[in-house]
């Protein structure tokens, strides 16, 4: 072999220790995370857990205390779902709320069915176009329930519905709903509780997301909890719980909350309005709306606080198909791209306190680059192995180690939901989720990497647009 091959087949070996070297760091930085996320998310669930006792929800009902809120669900194409959704949103106990659903532009039976079901005729509402919308082409409304209105409006995306919404509110609060999705009675009471403790800095807080497959349905509420019966959605079961229950506490303690979800989120109207509503052009908008809050009222100087809520809850129906869920997760992953590109100054940035300086940098990390390094790695360790360049007991030890922790960290999110939230009714589920929580390291997670890099692709390449979401409805879903 010729010298020249030689250097070359060193510079090669090189390059794929150190690549070796950086996919492992990153994921042994991810489990420090994942850890100091589950600690922090026990302190945070602690305080919370406490100041709740002091204001139940019957007594938020009758104290006279809580604020009016406007509910704004954006519907496109929801046809299977709109009934029971605007009956889930009629049946919310809370003292004053309006519900303005908006029907942007669909091109089935949404409007004509809730119309229909409601009795609706068209009325009139005088508003300010104090954030930019596309086109409304009537408004619709009954007496019978004079807190639900209709919005009928060109199509724009979620966004621009939600735009909408905020200029026809007439709430200082605004709550952001899926058309999709149902939400307890008692959610709004909960999540309106932060604004109550603490009214002078509140700008945004979140509820917690359900999935719904596999519980009952009955006149737009769930009557019985359970846990899909499929497998993937299982799966998507384990991974919400460890999203909101651990990462979003954690972050919320730290006032570092960079998604609140678009399924169910709670604003303060004037602060929606200030930063110029939800930008166009993005399928990420719930995160960067509250990315954009973060960077305004930092740049103003002005005192605020996020907070996320663990018991209010939102049901959505989760995807039961690989097809339709890759189309989701790749759909999450580029409005996550395009949020970090236009916020990009606020990366790892002690100006924007710890949104920008933990926050961002963490999703910059270990959304994007950890991603790339981790596919990386599953070719090229493997290879160190074969060409004698990594011990395979070392190479095995780490991969367990980090398989274990990773179950570790799923169960421990079970545990503390279950240990004070108390929210899965059956010890048979808890112990198929525990289950799930083992599998899902088997193939599910490395799918999901996959479907990123599929997203940051799409980011690349600059592909628009939301993706086909077939929905079963909740009769068909398992829930009944």
């Amino acid at each position: 072999m010729t010298l020249a091959a030689w250097t070359a087949m060193d510079a090669l070996k090189e390059a794929v220790y150190l690549t070796n070297v950086l996919f492992l760091s990153i994921i042994a930085l991810q489990n420090l995370l994942y850890l100091a996320q589950l600690i922090l998310a026990g302190l945070e669930l602690r305080r919370h857990m406490l100041q709740s006792r002091r204001s139940d929800a019957w007594w938020m009902l009758t104290s006279g205390i809580t604020m009016p809120i406007s509910i704004l669900a954006p519907a496109f194409n929801e046809e299977a779902t709109i009934e029971e959704n605007i009956r889930s949103l009629l049946a919310l106990e809370y003292p004053e709320c309006e519900i303005i659903i908006i029907n942007d532009g669909s091109k089935d039976q949404t409007l004509q069915k809730a119309i229909a079901a409601f009795k609706l005729t068209p009325v009139e509402r005088a508003h300010q176009l104090s954030v930019p919308h596309k086109q409304i082409r009537g408004l619709y409304g009954n007496p019978t329930h004079p807190r639900l209105l209709v919005v009928d409006k060109e199509n724009g995306g979620k966004s621009d519905a939600l735009n909408a919404g905020i200029n026809l509110a007439r709430s200082p609060l605004i709550c952001a709903v899926d058309a999709d999705s149902l939400l307890d009675t008692d959610a709004l009471l909960r999540v309106v509780r932060p604004f109550i403790d603490d009214p002078q800095r509140m700008i945004a807080a979140g509820g917690r997301i359900r999935i719904v497959n596999g519980c009952k349905v009955r006149g737009g509420q769930v009557v019985e909890h359970g846990i899909p019966r499929e497998w993937i959605p299982r799966f998507q079961t384990v991974e919400y719980t460890r999203a909101f229950l651990m990462a979003r506490l954690a972050w919320s303690r730290l006032n570092a909350m960079l998604i609140i979800s678009g399924a169910f989120g709670l604003f303060r109207r004037s602060a929606a309005i200030a930063v110029g509503g939800y930008s166009h052009g993005t399928v990420g908008e719930d995160m960067e709306i509250v990315t954009k809050m973060h960077r305004h009222f930092r740049e103003h100087n002005i005192p605020y606080r996020m907070r996320y809520v663990p018991d209010p809850v939102c049901w959505t129906e989760s995807p039961a198909s690989l097809k339709i869920l890759r189309r989701q997760r790749s759909r999450w992953q580029r409005g996550m791209m395009e949020t970090l590109w236009k916020h990009r100054r606020m990366i790892a940035s002690p100006a924007y306190g710890a949104a920008g300086l933990v926050g961002l940098t963490s999703f910059f990390l270990f959304d994007v680059i950890g991603p790339i390094v981790e596919l990386a790695g599953y070719v090229l360790i493997p290879l160190c192995w074969a060409v004698g360049m990594l011990s395979y007991k070392f190479f095995l030890s780490y991969l367990m180690l980090t398989f274990m922790f990773g179950v570790f960290i799923s169960v421990a999110s079970l545990f503390l939901e279950e240990a004070t939230l108390k929210q899965t009714e059956k010890a048979s589920d808890l112990c198929i989720l525990t289950l799930s929580a083992v599998v899902e390291n088997f193939g599910y997670r490395q799918l999901n990497n996959f479907w990123r890099l599929e997203g940051i692709w799409q980011f690349i390449t600059k592909k628009q647009g939301w993706g086909t979401m077939t929905r079963a409805g909740f009769q068909k879903s398992g829930a009944k």
